[in-house]
């Protein structure tokens, strides 16, 4: 690949082409490195504060997702793209130590163009996440049947998580991807999971709808007792579109109090493991919709 264009000023940013799309950056920056990963179909994120960069790449007919850190993105300060550049490098033995069914394929990690970028294979899926894309209400609009099995698929990677030892760190439903044609559900960006347990510095991230009491409290132990809380925030966001008051559920009472006991603020008073929830989850009734 090479660079799309002689880019241009946009305010106080330099504007390249990369597959048909701008990418805006405080500087010229050489992009040829990504002819060695094959041939840019698309920007899917152009930078925004995580400094990361992504792109849909073609390589011997197979497409694959790239993500990026390195690249001198508008508005980011050096700092904040070596801190992008440090991510990227541990979450490639993230998706190693945790790869499943479930879990986005990863292909490699390396340096490359004076950053880092991680490959995964390309799913052809769509984010179900929040704020509200299309996507996401024609995922809200499936029947109980397909939801169920989608929650049952991303219940069965927290297990694994947990099983190896980490926590969910950052997950919300952004990070759902969900395939209409084959009825399948991808877990995708896990780059902050923690080794089990972990006492947090990071603050509160991801979505208000997914984190826990504990996670608003700087050095408190975050471990699996955080992660079916969750668990029973991703079953909210999918079966009550975040609502959490009785009349917006739209499955059985049992459900309700399974999912109810999980988001409890008090940790002593919610399922004390992944495994424990499942088992409340399918006696509370789950097959009845499969």
């Amino acid at each position: 690949m090479t660079d799309g264009g002689n880019g241009g000023d946009a305010g106080n940013c330099h504007v390249q082409w990369i597959g048909g799309a701008p990418v805006y950056l405080a500087r010229p920056f050489d992009f040829t490195f990504l002819d060695d990963y094959g041939a840019v179909l698309s920007v899917v994120k152009n930078g925004g504060g995580s400094g990361n960069m992504c792109l849909c790449v073609e390589d011997g007919g197979k497409k694959y997702f790239v993500k990026y850190a390195g690249a001198p993105i508008a508005g980011i300060d050096a700092g904040a793209i070596a801190q992008a550049i440090e991510w990227l490098k541990n979450a490639s033995r993230i998706y190693v130590d945790l790869a499943h069914e479930n879990l986005i394929t990863f292909v490699r990690g390396e340096a490359a163009g004076g950053g880092y970028l991680n490959v995964f294979e390309w799913v052809d899926a769509e984010c179900v996440g929040y704020p509200d894309p299309p996507s996401r209400r024609r995922f809200l609009n499936l029947p109980a049947a397909a939801k169920m099995r989608a929650f049952g698929a991303i219940l069965d990677f927290h297990a694994h998580v947990a099983e190896r030892g980490y926590v969910a760190i950052d997950f919300y439903a952004d990070q759902i991807l969900y395939d209409f044609k084959n009825a399948r559900t991808i877990v995708c960006d896990i780059d902050f999971y923690q080794k089990s347990p972990y006492y947090g510095d990071m603050g509160p991230w991801g979505s208000a709808n997914f984190v826990s009491p504990e996670e608003c409290a700087p050095g408190s132990r975050i471990d699996e007792i955080t992660m079916v809380y969750t668990m029973g925030a991703t079953a909210f966001s999918i079966f009550a579109d975040y609502v959490r008051a009785p009349e917006a559920w739209t499955l059985g009472k049992a459900l309700y109090g399974a999912a109810a006991k999980a988001v409890s603020d008090d940790r002593g008073r919610r399922q004390q493991s992944i495994r424990e929830f499942i088992a409340e989850w399918a006696a509370a009734g789950a097959a009845e919709y499969i």
